[in-house]
């Protein structure tokens, strides 16, 4: 086994346990560049890893208040159907335009991301500022009088759908379209966004990986993927101290400067292979 593994896993868990999406998209680069996974098996071993490390990295962050469990379980289910139409789909795309399409997307939500970390002030709850972190709060169905946030309704399905669509292809826990889909679509306050979406990550990761079990999904190496999330998880621990003691602004932009740093890495490696 390669001495890399051990490392790989603590720098695994502690972005997760601080970021909640960087484990996830950490994970499938690393076990395909520097510990030789084919792409598939790297996909499914992902979910494993993530998933369970997750729900560990989930217990520090929910001790602080940083889960919203309601609303991250209704999240999870309503992304199902799309974790699952998104396993079914990966099974039939090359390897090379898997990778490809991975690095695009995480282009696509650094950018995003970095955005809204500068336009960010000091002190304010993350992204979405204080001011949407309380426009949040509001549940999106509300009884007596009887009424409908129906956008806000609609918007909730649509990113809950495409989350565990994502999920189920790239074989990720979702949380790096997760944590900006939060802030961005929902306006959760930083801090919040990455401790619910620890808690969505491991019911996606669950939904996707039950499916590709039960289509012959095989071929793990099991020794590798106990051996990394055993470190995983002892590094999501030690990331869950460091989220407490940082400014969400500064999460923000670490976060996308590492999707950045992911995207043009996996480009760079997967377009020659297109060709």
């Amino acid at each position: 086994m390669s001495p890399l593994v051990l490392p790989i896993g603590l720098l695994i868990g502690l972005s997760l346990g601080a970021l909640g999406g960087g484990g996830s998209i950490l994970t499938v680069p690393a076990l395909v560049y520097l510990l030789g996974q084919d792409p598939r098996h790297a996909t499914t071993s992902s979910l494993l890893i993530v998933g369970l490390t997750s729900l560990t990295a989930l217990v520090p962050h929910a001790r602080r208040g940083h889960v919203r469990v309601g609303q991250g379980l209704a999240f999870g289910a309503l992304g199902t159907a799309g974790s699952l139409a998104g396993s079914a789909l990966s099974a039939r795309v090359p390897a090379a335009v898997l990778l490809s399409g991975f690095a695009v997307l995480l282009a696509v939500v650094a950018v995003l991301m970095l955005r809204r970390s500068r336009a960010a002030r000091p002190g304010e709850a993350g992204p979405g500022g204080a001011g949407a972190a309380h426009a949040s709060t509001g549940p999106v169905l509300a009884l007596r009088p009887w009424r409908c946030s129906c956008p806000r309704a609609a918007k909730v399905v649509v990113t809950a759908t495409a989350v565990g669509l994502l999920t189920g292809f790239f074989g990720v826990g979702g949380g790096f379209v997760l944590v900006p889909a939060l802030v961005l679509a929902l306006s959760f306050p930083m801090t919040v966004a990455v401790g619910t979406s620890l808690l969505v990550i491991a019911v996606n990761s669950a939904t996707a990986l039950a499916a590709r079990m039960s289509s012959g999904a095989s071929g793990l190496h099991w020794g590798l993927v106990v051996t990394v999330t055993v470190a995983a998880v002892a590094g999501s621990l030690a990331g869950g101290r460091l989220a407490a003691r940082l400014e969400p602004r500064h999460l923000t932009r670490a976060f996308g400067v590492l999707l950045l740093a992911v995207a043009v890495y996996t480009a760079a490696r997967s377009v020659p292979t297109l060709s």
